[in-house]
């Protein structure tokens, strides 16, 4: 299983890049891949195409509802519903329930068809605690973190390896749930202690990513939804301190493996 890292950065989109978004994908036995990605925040529309051709993608997951996680699946729905291509099914996406009122209050419609198109594009599943479901070879696990609005960590699982992503999310037990002896830990850092201490219940710090990590067992640590005004080189020292595992920054365009054995390796 790999994710590619279509955007990283925190809260907005960065001058060096894309806000939230990871493409996941793993073959099948019969040699199929499947690919979802997971959030399309502000300016990843864009990346995503560098990538891959997004008709070809099987699904969507939305770990929340705030715009650096979401917001251009408006791009991905005028795809989908104008494409040139007469044969794409809808696509399904699966995302805390509020998300047809959102997409509806943006492109400002009171419908789920888009203006001139004849049907829907998306098919919506609402994520629910603890409820976990497949696409493809792979089997999702949602769970609520800690965040200021309905938000979910996801445990990805796909013969016997395990991707862990945190979403947005403070320090809480659902989160060390979906981390536990994970492969890879997709964790965001996007706080820094001292600078941060009034904030609570919002993010995590590079500090609180890197306990996390090895109270859990996790075997590799990446942070990511660093924002642009932070250097990276704070959360990522303050994770060291706490974690002597495996431990990188996600950058756009990596490809990051979630090998069910990988070789140990250490950046600093």
């Amino acid at each position: 299983m790999r994710a590619t890292v279509i955007g990283c950065a925190g809260s907005f989109a960065a001058p060096t890049g894309a806000a939230s978004s990871y493409l996941i994908e793993h073959e099948d036995a019969a040699g199929r891949t499947w690919r979802v990605l997971v959030d399309l925040g502000s300016g990843a529309f864009g990346p995503l195409q560098q990538v891959m051709d997004p008709a070809l993608l099987d699904a969507v997951v939305i770990s929340h509802l705030h715009a650096d996680h979401y917001l251009d699946l408006t791009g991905l729905e005028v795809f989908w519903a104008y494409n040139a291509r007469r044969d794409l099914p809808q696509l399904p996406v699966h995302a805390p329930a509020e998300l047809p009122e959102r997409l509806r209050a943006i492109m400002g419609r009171d419908c789920d068809v888009p203006d001139g198109a004849g049907s829907v594009p998306f098919s919506h599943t609402a994520l629910r605690d603890g409820v976990a479901f497949r696409i493809g070879p792979m089997s999702f696990l949602p769970r609520l973190v800690e965040h200021p609005v309905e938000a979910y960590g996801l445990r990805i699982e796909a013969e016997g390896e395990v991707l862990a992503y945190s979403g947005d999310s403070d320090v809480c037990p659902n989160l060390d749930e979906l981390a536990a002896d994970a492969d890879l830990f997709l964790c965001e850092a996007g706080y820094i202690e001292g600078r941060d201490d009034h904030f609570s219940g919002v993010h995590l710090t590079g500090l609180r990513a890197g306990r996390t990590a090895a109270r859990v067992g996790v075997r590799r640590l990446v942070l990511t939804h660093i924002p642009a005004w932070t250097d990276p080189a704070i959360p990522l020292a303050e994770a060291r301190s706490a974690y002597d595992g495996p431990l990188e920054l996600a950058a756009p365009m990596a490809i990051l493996e979630a090998a069910a054995h990988p070789a140990l390796q250490q950046n600093s």
